[in-house]
């Protein structure tokens, strides 16, 4: 159980602060607004499991967000990779398709994964989970807009769509991989059947644009690339020392 809400905390939290990147950049100003909700969001979903980790004796939940090293993270590789060249406040070159691409491939994989654990054994976790799907489940409308229209938009926007999508994939195996997590009562599933039931759904979103399906993700990372497991890219560093960056000024406050 601790395992899986580790695995919950930090996907929300890595996730939430790679959308927050987008705040000022976005393709126009009312996207703008409705990225940094759906950052907010998940930063919040992320302190919900945080909390539950403290509940259950893991410590304080800001210094489990803040305070812990990359080796400890659990967090899927995908979600910590960078948006793009550059950074926030260095000549940021972003790539929008490439977010949209990674951000629907999760939104799925977390609404499956949210499915799951409503079912859960255990009550304070099958309740976050209920109250977690209810808002995600519009993160997923959203991100599946903005891939239909840059699928169907322009040669430019279709092009980029298509290179975004050969970035991603060989990412995606890494959010089904299970690291310390075995199926059981708290988590009624296998990886392969994750995978399998998350392929069931994107694949005809695929054919209904008519982009080449890439092929059902296997669960497992890169070699060496586990997140579940601890194994992170140097871009984890660089983003765990951002966020933390006001924390560690005064560790024992309250946020």
């Amino acid at each position: 159980m601790i395992a899986l809400l580790y695995q919950l905390a930090d996907d929300e939290l890595v996730i939430g602060h790679r959308d927050s990147e987008w705040l000022g950049l976005a393709p126009h100003i009312e996207e703008d607004v409705a990225f940094s909700s759906i950052a907010q969001d998940e930063v919040g979903h992320a302190a919900l499991f945080f909390r539950l980790l403290e509940e259950l004796g893991q410590g304080r939940a800001d210094d489990l967000a803040f305070l812990r090293p990359a080796g400890r993270r659990r967090n899927a590789v995908l979600l910590e990779r960078p948006n793009g060249p550059g950074t926030y406040l260095d000549e940021p070159r972003f790539d929008w398709a490439y977010t949209v691409v990674r951000r629907l491939a999760y939104d799925l994989f977390d609404a499956i994964r949210l499915e799951v654990l409503c079912s859960s054994s255990y009550a304070p976790l099958a309740q976050a989970a209920a109250k977690v799907r209810r808002e995600e489940r519009y993160h997923l409308l959203h991100h599946t807009t903005w891939f239909r229209r840059l699928a169907t938009g322009t040669d430019e926007s279709r092009r980029r769509l298509e290179a975004a999508v050969a970035a991603v994939w060989p990412d995606v195996g890494g959010l089904f991989t299970p690291g310390e997590v075995a199926p059981g009562p708290h988590f009624p599933v296998r990886p392969d059947e994750l995978a399998g039931r998350w392929a069931e759904r994107m694949a005809p979103l695929f054919a209904e644009v008519g982009l080449t399906w890439p092929g059902r993700p296997e669960s497992a990372a890169a070699p060496g690339a586990d997140g579940r497991l601890g194994q992170h890219t140097p871009d984890l560093e660089g983003l765990l020392s951002t966020m933390g960056e006001v924390y560690r000024t005064a560790p024992g406050a309250a946020w």
